[in-house]
């Protein structure tokens, strides 16, 4: 049996995906950051038939990053690593936040925590080729100021969001291209908007999709055969911002990265 590890799994868009993960045969590595979530997840996988495994992180920590990846590269069994976890508005008006690197916090959730992890899991991937890595990212993105990456200057939560979602789809990009020939496929998509979740509740905002739309859209990518280096809109074939096919902007994002 092949395992997935599927990030932030223990609410909103991953809590409706593990179980349905597990029902595909797949063994699913269920992280989240609170302990009894976890054991929540891993309950809720298992009494609908799968197999599951429970990890607690905080992605806001790269420590913590390097400990999951390393928990999971021992397993030697990953075949699917589904980058899920993320920060999103904030209330309208919140403050900057920062992780525990020092880091502006969307952009080290968002972006940085899963360019860290999958950097530490490529090889694990590599050696149980074929094999994908799937990116929730979203349409909402903004170009980078590279003056001013992490919004030191003028913090909106909305716009760190939306930087940090560009970032991702221009490193999924470029990590696609990089691994050409590898059996590692690599796609970004945005599986719906603004999904009834606590992510889009404690914004504020009105849902415009459910979670099932979202969860079905991701889960036809995590299980289907869509080639690689793509950017999908729910199950369509899409374009992300222009910005995330520039290769100065990639050039630009890499630098920071390493």
């Amino acid at each position: 049996m092949t395992a997935v590890l599927l990030t932030g799994a223990t609410s909103g868009l991953g809590r409706w995906l593990a179980p349905r993960l597990g029902q595909a045969g797949l063994t699913v590595l269920l992280h989240g950051r609170d302990a009894g979530k976890v054991d929540r997840g891993v309950d809720e996988v298992r009494a609908a038939g799968g197999t599951a495994e429970g990890f607690v992180a905080d992605l806001a920590d790269l420590a913590e990053v390097d400990r999951l990846a390393a928990a999971v590269r021992d397993r030697g069994d990953l075949t699917i690593l589904v980058n899920n976890a993320g920060v999103g508005f904030g209330e309208p008006g919140g403050p900057r936040e920062e992780s525990a690197d020092g880091h502006e916090l969307r952009w080290a959730v968002n972006f940085l925590a899963p360019v860290r992890l999958t950097r530490a899991l490529l090889p694990t991937l590599a050696a149980n080729a074929p094999a994908k890595v799937v990116n929730v990212g979203s349409l909402g993105q903004e170009p980078i100021d590279f003056a001013d990456v992490e919004l030191v200057l003028d913090y909106d939560g909305i716009t760190a969001y939306r930087r940090s979602k560009l970032a991702l789809a221009a490193w999924s990009f470029a990590l696609a291209d990089e691994l050409d020939g590898r059996g590692v496929s690599v796609n970004c998509l945005h599986p719906a908007t603004f999904m009834d979740t606590q992510m889009v509740r404690d914004y504020g905002a009105a849902p415009l999709s459910t979670v099932r739309e979202g969860g079905e859209a991701t889960l036809r990518l995590i299980l289907e055969q869509r080639g690689t280096g793509g950017f999908f809109d729910g199950m369509r074939p899409a374009r992300a911002h222009p910005d995330a096919y520039d290769p100065e902007v990639r050039r630009g994002i890499a630098a920071l990265t390493a």
